[in-house]
Formats: C-alpha cells, sequence, structure tokens
C-alpha cells in the first residue's frame, strides 16, 4: 500500500480554517482526531529528494480506524504487536490503527546490514519474546526473517503489511485507548543486554509530547518539520512522528538508509521545504559537515532553521562547530542548536535550553575531577590535554525535576558529580513483564538514570 497523491506534492506548511492546539491531549487518537480536521501531515521522500508518498492526517485516521476495526477481528484488545518501524505509510498507518484498536505497538528496527542477519534475527526474537507478541508485522522483504525469528515464540503470527491490510472484518468495532492505558512498548537496541521494553501510557506519552511541543521547542502553526531518524527508537517516534501530530505541523521523512547514503539530501531538503524543526545525534551534524563540500552551489540554504536539536548520545561540540563552520555561509545559525537531554524511561525529553541562545560549553578540568570527584572549571593554565568541554543543555521541562545524588542517596552541591535522578509525569511505570528491572529502576517518585551529571 503506497499513497501517491497525484500532484506529487506534500501536505502543506499552514493549515486553512484549522485552529492550532499545540498539545493538551488525553490519548494519541484525540491528538489524531483534530488533527484530521486540517490539511497538514506526513510525507515520505525518496533518495532522490522526490515526493514518494504523501498521508495528510484526515487520511491517516480513515484508513486507521479502516484497519483498527479489521484487526479487532482478528486479535483481542490489549494484545501486543511487534511490527517493523519501517519509515512507511505503512508503518504510520499500523501504528496508528492499534492506538484506535487498543493494541499496544512494540516497534522494532529495521536491519542494518543483510552482513548481520543472525544477530538482528536474535534481537527480533527477543523483543517478540519479551512482549509476548501475538503477531509480528513487517515489510514483505522481511518475511523470511521474521518468520525465523518467530519461529519458537508460541502464538506469534507473521503478517507482511498487504496481508494486514487485507484482513476481513466481521462488523467489529474497534475500541481506542482511554488515557489510563497503554501507548506503546519500547525496546532499547539490546546491543549489551536483552532488551527492555519500556512502557509509555497515554497519560505519560502525552505529557512529554505537551512539554515538548509547548515549551520545548515553542511550536507554532508556521512550523515544519523534517527528520531521517528511525521510527522504533524514541526520538524517532516520539519526537517526529507523535510531536508533530499533537500539534498538527507537517513533517518530511528521509529514511534512515537513505540519509546514511546522502547526508546532504537532509539539508537540501530543508532547504525546498523550507522546515524549521529537525534533530539529529552528534554524529548527524558530523557526517552532513564532512559531507559540505559536495553540496551543489545554490542547493542548500537553512535559514529558517530554528531548531537544530541535538540528542540521543552525547552532544559533542567538535561536531557542532564544524556543521556551524560549513554551514554558517549557507544561512545556518548556531543559535539553532538546541542541545537536550532525555531517554526512552521519560518517554522523550528531560530537559531543553532556553531556545536561540549561544550553546553553552562548559570546559572542566578533567586531572582535579579524576583526584575529587568535583568538575572543576579548567583554567588557563590546565593544558589542552586536561580539558574537556560539556555542552550544557538546560533546565528541566515544567512539572518535571532534576537531581544529582552521591552514593549515600544525599543531593549533591554544584559541580559535584553523581548519578541523575528525574521525576515527573512523563515517566515509564516500568518495563514490560519485567517487575524487577521496573522496581529497580525507582527510589519513591524518582527515577535512577544511570547517567551520570
Amino acid at each position: 500500500m503506497t499513497v501517491i497523491p497525484e500532484s506529487n506534492k506534500s501536505t502543506p506548511t499552514l493549515n486553512k480554517g484549522l485552529q492550532t492546539r499545540v498539545g493538551g491531549f488525553d490519548t494519541i487518537c484525540q491528538a489524531l482526531d483534530y488533527a484530521a480536521l486540517g490539511e497538514t501531515g506526513y510525507n515520505f521522500f525518496d533518495l532522490r529528494g522526490e515526493v514518494s508518498a504523501s498521508l495528510p492526517f484526515s487520511e491517516v485516521r480513515r484508513r486507521a480506524l479502516d484497519l483498527a476495526n479489521r484487526m479487532a477481528t482478528r486479535f483481542k484488545r490489549g494484545d501486543r504487536l511487534a511490527i517493523v518501524a519501517e519509515t512507511s505509510p505503512e508503518f504510520v498507518i499500523t501504528f496508528f490503527a492499534c492506538q484506535y484498536a487498543g493494541l499496544v505497538p512494540a516497534p522494532m528496527p529495521m536491519p542494518v546490514n543483510l552482513g548481520g542477519k543472525d544477530g538482528y534475527i536474535l534481537q527480533i526474537r527477543q523483543m517478540v519474546a519479551g512482549a509476548a507478541a501475538s503477531a509480528v508485522i513487517g515489510p514483505a522483504a522481511l518475511t523470511d526473517f521474521l518468520s525465523e525469528a518467530a519461529a519458537e515464540i508460541p502464538g506469534a503470527a507473521i503478517f507482511d503489511f498487504q496481508a494486514l491490510f487485507a484482513l476481513q472484518g466481521n462488523g467489529a468495532v474497534a475500541e481506542p485507548f482511554g488515557p489510563d492505558e497503554y501507548c506503546y512498548i519500547q525496546y532499547s537496541s539490546g546491543s549489551t543486554s536483552a532488551p527492555k521494553g519500556v512502557i509509555g501510557t497515554q497519560r505519560s506519552v502525552n505529557a512529554n509530547l505537551t512539554a515538548i511541543t509547548r515549551h520545548g521547542m515553542r511550536v507554532s502553526a508556521e512550523d515544519r518539520c523534517i527528520s531521517w531518524l528511525p521510527l522504533y527508537h524514541d526520538m524517532g517516534l516520539i519526537g517526529f512522528l507523535l510531536a508533530p501530530l499533537v500539534a498538527q505541523i507537517s513533517v518530511d521523512y528521509l529514511a534512515t538508509s537513505d540519509f546514511v547514503r546522502r547526508p546532504l539530501m537532509w539539508l537540501r531538503l530543508m532547504t525546498e521545504q523550507k522546515s524549521t524543526l529537525t534533530y539529529s545525534p552528534s554524529f548527524g551534524y558530523d557526517l552532513a559537515a564532512k559531507r559540505a563540500a559536495r553540496a551543489e552551489a545554490g542547493s542548500i540554504n537553512l535559514e529558517h532553521l530554528r531548531v537544530a536539536g541535538i540528542g540521543g548520545d552525547m552532544v559533542r561540540p567538535e561536531a557542532l562547530t564544524a556543521f556551524a563552520d560549513a554551514f554558517g555561509p549557507l544561512g545556518f545559525s548556531k543559535t539553532a542548536f538546541t542541545p537536550s537531554y532525555g531517554m526512552a524511561e521519560a518517554t522523550l525529553a528531560i530537559c531543553f535550553p532556553e531556545l536561540g541562545a549561544p550553546v553553552s560549553v562548559d570546559a572542566v578540568d578533567m586531572r582535579h575531577y579524576t583526584r575529587s570527584g568535583v568538575a572543576q572549571p579548567a583554567s588557563a593554565v590546565t593544558s589542552p590535554e586536561h580539558k574537556r568541554g560539556f555542552v550544557l543543555c538546560g533546565r528541566a521541562l515544567p512539572d518535571h525535576a532534576i537531581e544529582v545524588r552521591g552514593d549515600d542517596g544525599a543531593t549533591l552541591g554544584e559541580r559535584d558529580v553523581g548519578r541523575i535522578f528525574i521525576k515527573g509525569p512523563s515517566l515509564t511505570p516500568g518495563y514490560y513483564s519485567d517487575p524487577e528491572s521496573s522496581a529497580a529502576m525507582y527510589e519513591g517518585d524518582w527515577l535512577n538514570t544511570g547517567d551520570m551529571g
């Protein structure tokens, strides 16, 4: 199922006749019901930079409701469905159909490369087993992989997207999720251990989406997103599938694999679509900067970009400097950089800096830190090999809080280094079917991130 508009045009930036409502929804279905009253939506671009599919939110809702009623004849409400999160209309519609049908989607990664088949199958098997999934769903090209991964898991049926959309209805009417129910299960990569399934509830997810769009990025009706981030990861799923939805703004997608092959396509599409919001780990900015010399004259103009977010890994100031140096002459303002801190256990975002302010880099004397455990600022006499820059990621979002604690659990003072604890309405209630890890994560209302700060 591919949706290609006859005009081959993406959805507009501005809605006509729909008042922008930024967040404040109780469920994802409520958000889609409202966004469907407008003209904006999801757009998919190919490696040539052309629109391959365009899905207004109205079309997403129509198709998702239809699929939800079909799925209600095949699955029990509350069943978990493991879905390969390719950057496609098929995944988007299936994800929202789950919301309308009261089914819990567990997005799974695409394979990085065919040479990693065994590792990919093991990863998928662990995720499917961990979610006790009733079905494994993905593109037809991965059917053999998915079948092998789920071969020994009782009750896990295999569907490609075409077969899923061909399910016959019997008059059953789907029952959408309510505010106190699940939204999804989001699995970690599992690169060093068995992947853990973070539970996202309708309430926690919508709390974070509201905080991100209203306060973190201050989204308005004039904004437009662009993303190459994978949709199984929290930064792609929450930041660029759901956040645009709750603010009714259009988003343009470039598949992750296409970005890796042609990173400058990300910037070319920003130029053509007049994108204002994007996000990437540091390495994305670094990769684009390294390819800057290949940019065709006049093909890149980043003057509209007001939020160039950084997250998903340690923010590296060197990568930001390289990107600003490369694309400053092409309209990029380094005050667009928005380094932020978050994690899947907090849905996505925990803190944001002040928008439009210069990035602050704290130079720390690492030799002093090694001796004392205190992040003493580097001085003019600190040797370069003992100096390390840390990018400041701002303050906690409204209704959220951050503390840094020592080994004894006491809150530490300024520049003392310890574990980061967080609390707020965006936090997960725990890991799916893993009560021990869930309990170990919390100390009262505070979640131990395991990160140092």
